[in-house]
């Protein structure tokens, strides 16, 4: 997989977390404005550990970061993608080829279609 040139996350630094959305085999990150879809089950982080996808409190941990603005967001080709929010926590991805049941781990797009979508 390779990234799109210029490719950065800088459209969701700042923006809060409006809602987390679980579609069937994927999950959304809605901002005001920016919407991050990752196809695969990102890990969520919090100061007492790490959730994965299966886990009991997962939702429960991804839907916590709704009301919080992104800190810092990062991605790493064929590594991982990460958002970083000020209250501490994160979710990442991994983009490791052998972590990917498809092309790519997810797209950054404006959900009312302006702009370019990105994927990664």
């Amino acid at each position: 997989m390779e990234l799109e040139a210029g490719f950065n996350l800088d459209a969701i630094i700042d923006h809060e977390l409006g809602s987390v959305e679980f579609v069937q085999d994927y999950v959304q990150f809605r901002f005001d404005g920016p919407l991050v879809t990752c196809y695969e089950w990102p890990e969520a982080f919090r100061e007492e550990g790490s959730y994965a996808f299966g886990e009991p409190e997962y939702r429960d941990v991804l839907c916590s970061f709704i009301g919080q603005s992104v800190s810092a967001a990062t991605v790493e080709e064929g590594e991982a993608m990460e958002i970083a929010f000020e209250g501490g926590g994160s979710v990442r991805v991994s983009l490791r080829v052998e972590d990917l049941a498809g092309p790519e781990g997810g797209s950054v797009a404006y959900a009312d279609g302006a702009g370019e979508v990105l994927n990664f």
